[in-house]
């Protein structure tokens, strides 16, 4: 049964008396409701939904200029500065491949939008928000004192609903299905396809020809590709890497996106919850207490073995992945390697 919003309303401002400068999301998870059922709440004052054709609004992104895109999943949030370019989309799938925004968008887990005003710390902050069917966060844009606040309007005014209700009805998430059992899965077959791949987005393919699960193909990889790492591996991997000035990858993954940041990190700090990178540019923050497993993976390309340190949270979903720093034609570096092998064994 969904919420009455009025009630929502009131149990979301009278959380928010006992808990001030909670975020949005924590709120939600702590009234048993979705991020866009709450949005939904304040629409016709701070709040405007939105309707469009997706890839058509977000293929304006760029005139916003420079602004702050965050993907974001229950354990990890990837908060990127800089400037929706080179996008593009075919069908259900966008590429933003910016210098500093680079994202692999699925619209077809875009389902609401909305344009979100507030005030904070003496200022007006303004975003565009999208949600899956569950009303799960996919992608957040916000703009900043560079951004170009005319071309918000704009868009806000141009993609704004007829239907701005307080209601938003959601699609409660389905059950996950539990995983084959092992001894119906063809292993021998399994391990021979991850041993011919030639390029790491194979990998998506060779669980799904195969039927298994992300972790369940990690635990029956060929012998050396999966090796289980400790769970707590993250803070210690990125003080490794920025003390050293390593360059990385890290990918977060919503429901209807993956964001990426490349290059070296630097100010690395850990906070009651979370391990967090604080960049210009770039800010990463992970609930650690929430990762339940991690597996440094190998898989094969066409320019050597890629490794990579995959976290998961206790569904077996993975919530953040890191990667070494190369381009297409040029081999990982011994050092990310060297990194990777100093992690400790669970």
């Amino acid at each position: 049964m969904q919420n009455a919003p009025e009630e929502l309303r009131a149990s979301w401002n009278a959380y928010l008396e006992r808990n001030p400068g909670t975020h949005i999301r924590d709120a939600a998870e702590a009234l048993g409701v979705s991020e866009a059922e709450l949005l939904a709440t304040k629409c016709g004052e701070s709040v405007v939904r939105l309707e469009a054709s997706w890839p058509d609004l977000v293929g304006r992104f760029g005139r916003l200029g420079r602004v702050v895109a965050l993907t974001r999943n229950h354990v990890a949030v990837s908060e990127k500065t800089g400037v929706y370019e080179a996008v593009s989309t075919s069908g259900h799938v966008g590429l933003v491949l910016g210098k500093e925004i680079d994202l692999r968008i699925f619209f077809e887990h875009w389902r609401y939008g909305f344009a979100v005003e507030y005030e904070s710390r003496g200022a007006l902050r303004r975003s565009l928000q999208f949600f899956d069917a569950g009303g799960a966060s996919v992608q957040k844009v916000h703009m900043i004192p560079e951004s170009n606040l005319a071309v918000y309007e704009e868009l806000v005014s141009t993609y704004r609903s007829g239907n701005q209700s307080a209601a938003q009805p959601v699609a409660r998430p389905a059950p996950r299905k539990n995983e084959r059992p092992d001894a119906e899965v063809d292993v021998e077959g399994f391990r021979e396809a991850w041993l011919r791949m030639r390029d790491t987005h194979e990998f998506f393919g060779l669980l799904r020809d195969f039927s298994v699960s992300r972790t369940q193909g990690l635990r029956l990889a060929p012998d050396g590709f999966a090796i289980p790492v400790r769970r707590d591996a993250l803070l210690g991997l990125l003080e490794d890497v920025a003390a050293a000035g390593t360059g990385i990858m890290v990918f977060v993954r919503s429901p209807g996106a993956i964001q990426i940041h490349t290059g070296p990190v630097r100010s690395v700090k850990e906070t009651h919850k979370y391990v967090n990178v604080l960049d210009p540019g770039f800010n990463l923050h992970v609930r650690a207490g929430l990762i339940a497993s991690a597996w440094a993976v190998r898989k094969p390309t066409g320019d050597g073995l890629v490794t990579s340190v995959e976290f998961f949270d206790a569904e077996g979903r993975n919530v953040a992945l890191i990667s070494g720093e190369r381009k297409p034609g040029e081999p990982e570096s011994q050092r990310w390697r060297e990194h990777v092998e100093a992690i400790g064994k669970p």
